[in-house]
């Protein structure tokens, strides 16, 4: 493997001054983009590809480029953002993975189809459900059909190169269409290999060229033009063809680049990588990185006297049909290798085209295998690639496939080692303490809560088990579990993918003593409600036979009232008899700490790098509880864990108007010491600390009236905001000299916010 990557710098002549450094595929495309030097990055984290943006980010700090960095409230916002600067003729830049691919694919045909050219990578990742962070090529397979120019890159040196040619080729005159430079997650996005790099930006910059002219932009006064006017039929069946013969030429427009980059850096990318592919008799046909692992094996069965080779293409769409069928002249039989499945298909989507291309020479006997393998970053080591040689060379001596699908890797369960379920369910009365009282006082039209010394309900159960996973000093289960302290009954609980449901359900085990259910970021309000509303439909019919004193609990965390915003939007309009439950620990802490919109200015996350063109983030923090008070849900509510009483009773409101009248929005601030960088034990000194300085006030929204449940002022314990931000590695900047014009910003705003808090307290219904 390594010998293959040598072979490939030796001899060369270059035109251009390189590096060589030791970097990972992440980090070499937002290298080529910072040469690149591109106007525009839309962007919303998700693993694995969520580095790239925090390499720029962290470059821009530094002074290494200088593209507008947008964070999007999720993958959909990003592409109408890339979209949208594409328009404009502005040069665009993306990255992304799995479901956020899925997340934004409606806008990508849209892009395509209105062939407005930039460049996404696609750090490949298995798309969900069930939930699994690493690599395979799932998500990969649904870009097939957006219309996009697809690029693999099996090493961080070709994502770097990649990249670069990637550019060129979309806003070539012959193509103009977006293209995605796909590589492996984990595989290639995180392990560092040695990598050649051009010296002087001034070499890439003039390799890709000025961005061209004389294209219809968005932004062009004396030619105005209308961008993506609606078809009818007619048209539409015009504009897809132009599409399909813009994408086939690019496959020539590659091998014109390809050709020229290779005079630049001395790498070469032909259409197909091919291995020990001249006389080969048997073969794999492999997707990126795994193609590299294969190759040490067709050494080893040379060496026998095996005519074996592996091939893996450089580009996939357009497909290279006619490459293939020539790489297989000889080939009598092929495994082809696909880390994703086109489910019921009888073979994934590239075993298909492989086939397709094949059944065009009448000639060719070539025996095909098709095996599904890696699912999930499964690892795929030299014995597996050896496996496949093996069932090739099997098919070659039969003269026939003896299963030409099939998964490689599974097992079969084993009946005897059946998990057994270690605890007792807990339900109806063991959350039951009777020692919390709501009643509804006619008068004033709201709700009076009598609550028990908090150490009379320690002896109520716990909601999660111990064993999970979360980091030490993590806020997010004190805070839960002391609002579940006020909660009586039983729970069906929802949380989205964030850390609180990442650290409780690594299969096959759960934290969860009650009923649980996990969906996407962006869609977790929506479900609970339709999984409220089809069991009271049930009930009404008499086809299930449940008390009906359920309370449904949606927690939301780590940005989700961020890409989820809509659907909480949309289920408080709907009203539907339910909590949701925001921890808010002011980023996205699950994938890595980057900013989110509840993020407050100038505080440092890993993309809102602190240096010396970077003082944190710039712009405020969203005020979501006022935000979900403006839907005129019965009750919204602020709380902490520091204030222990104040957090019980709203959580057993929080029950009554869910139980009673609709939806609930309830806001707690929790810690997370690992990426606040504080002090594990300093957590409730810094949430007090939040209150009292009036950055986060307790208060709440009753059927339209707002009370403030804490005052620091009328207590005489109001602090100055840097007596809280003191406390945290993250913010500990603002208190420098050269940026207390961001602190004074800061304390500004939330002054405004808590003056404006006073006077709705003060007067009802405003």
């Amino acid at each position: 493997m390594a010998m293959t990557e040598e072979s490939m710098k030796q001899n060369r002549k270059t035109s251009a001054e390189q590096l060589t450094t030791f970097e990972s595929g992440n980090e070499m495309a937002a290298m080529a983009a910072a040469q690149i030097n591109y106007h525009v990055m839309g962007y919303f984290p998700i693993t694995p590809s969520t580095e790239v943006a925090q390499y720029l980010d962290l470059m821009k700090s530094k002074g290494l480029h200088d593209i507008e960095l947008i964070a999007a409230d999720g993958e959909h916002g990003s592409a109408g953002i890339c979209f949208g600067a594409a328009t404009t003729g502005a040069r665009v830049f993306n990255a992304t993975s799995a479901n956020g691919l899925l997340y934004m694919i409606e806008q990508l045909p849209v892009q395509s189809g209105l062939r407005f050219p930039m460049v996404m990578n696609l750090v490949t990742r298995a798309v969900s459900g069930p939930l699994d962070i690493r690599g395979d090529h799932s998500d990969l397979y649904y870009a097939l059909n957006t219309g996009w120019v697809i690029l693999s890159a099996r090493t961080p040196q070709a994502v770097y190169d990649m990249n670069i040619m990637a550019l060129k080729l979309s806003e070539h005159e012959d193509v103009r269409l977006p293209v995605i430079v796909a590589y492996d997650g984990f595989y290639t996005s995180h392990q560092k290999r040695k990598v050649d790099y051009f010296k002087d930006r001034k070499d890439v910059q003039g390799f890709v060229g000025e961005a061209p002219k004389g294209f219809p932009t968005s932004i062009d006064k004396k030619n105005p033009v209308t961008i993506g006017a609606h078809m009818n039929g007619d048209d539409l069946l015009n504009n897809s063809y132009q599409q399909s013969e813009a994408l086939y030429r690019a496959y020539d427009v590659y091998n014109d680049i390809r050709a020229e980059y290779e005079e630049l850096s001395g790498r070469n990318y032909d259409i197909l990588d091919l291995y020990q592919m001249e006389d080969a008799e048997v073969a794999l046909f492999l997707l990126n990185s795994a193609a590299e692992s294969a190759k040490d094996v067709v050494d080893r069965l040379r060496a026998k006297g095996i005519k074996a080779g592996v091939f893996s293409p450089n580009i996939i769409r357009p497909f290279p049909s006619e490459d293939i069928r020539v790489a297989l002249k000889n080939v009598q039989a092929l495994l082809i290798g696909e880390r994703a499945d086109s489910y019921g298909g009888n073979g994934a989507n590239l075993t298909h085209e492989v086939k397709s291309a094949l059944q065009e020479d009448k000639e060719n006997q070539t025996i095909v295998l098709s095996r599904v393998f890696g699912l999930g970053g499964k690892d795929f080591y030299a014995d597996d690639a050896e496996n496949f040689f093996k069932m090739a060379i099997n098919a070659l001596e039969l003269g026939y496939a003896e299963k030409p699908f099939d998964y490689y890797g599974h097992v079969a369960g084993d009946p005897e080692k059946q998990l057994q379920q270690v605890i007792e369910p807990q339900t109806g009365d063991t959350y039951k303490t009777g020692l919390i009282k709501v009643t509804e006082d006619e008068e004033s039209g709201k709700l009076k809560v009598r609550i028990p010394p908090l150490r009379q309900l320690t002896q109520k159960p716990k909601r999660f088990a111990s064993g999970h996973g979360a980091c030490p000093g993590c806020g997010i289960f004190p805070g839960l579990e002391l609002f579940f302290k006020g909660i009586e009954g039983d729970a069906v609980i929802l949380l989205h993918t964030g850390c609180g449901y990442v650290v409780t359900t690594a299969y096959p085990y759960s934290s969860h003593k009650q009923p649980f259910i996990h969906n996407l970021f962006q869609n977790g309000p929506a479900t609970l409600s339709g999984t409220l509303e089809a069991f009271f439909e049930m009930k009404d019919r008499g086809e299930v036979d449940i008390n009906d004193d359920f309370t449904f609990v949606m927690i939301t965390g780590d940005g989700g009232m961020d890409i989820g915003m809509g659907s909480a939007v949309g289920t408080a309009l709907r009203n539907h008899k339910m909590i949701i439950l925001e921890y808010d620990n002011e980023g996205y802490m699950n994938t890595g700490s980057q900013m989110s919109y509840s993020t407050p200015i100038g505080h440092m996350t890993s993309t809102t790098t602190v240096g010396k063109n970077k003082p944190g983030k710039a712009f405020h923090h969203k005020d979501t509880a006022q935000i979900m008070a403006a839907t005129n849900i019965p009750y919204v509510f602020t709380g902490t864990e520091a204030f222990p009483q104040d957090l019980i009773k709203k959580a057993a409101k929080a029950q009554w108007y869910a139980q009673n009248e609709g939806l609930v929005y309830g806001k707690i601030l929790i810690t997370c010491p690992l990426n606040w960088k504080s002090e594990d034990r300093d957590g409730e000194v810094i949430m007090k600390a939040a209150v009292d300085s009036c950055f986060f006030p307790l208060y709440e929204v009753e059927r339209g009236e707002t009370t403030i449940t804490y005052n620091p002022e009328t207590k005489n314990k109001r602090i100055d905001l840097p007596e809280w931000l003191k406390y945290m590695g993250k913010t500990k900047h603002m208190l420098k000299p050269e940026n207390e014009y961001i602190l004074k910003d800061f304390e500004t705003e939330v002054e405004r916010r808590w003056k404006t808090l006073k006077v709705k307290h003060e007067t009802p219904y405003i």
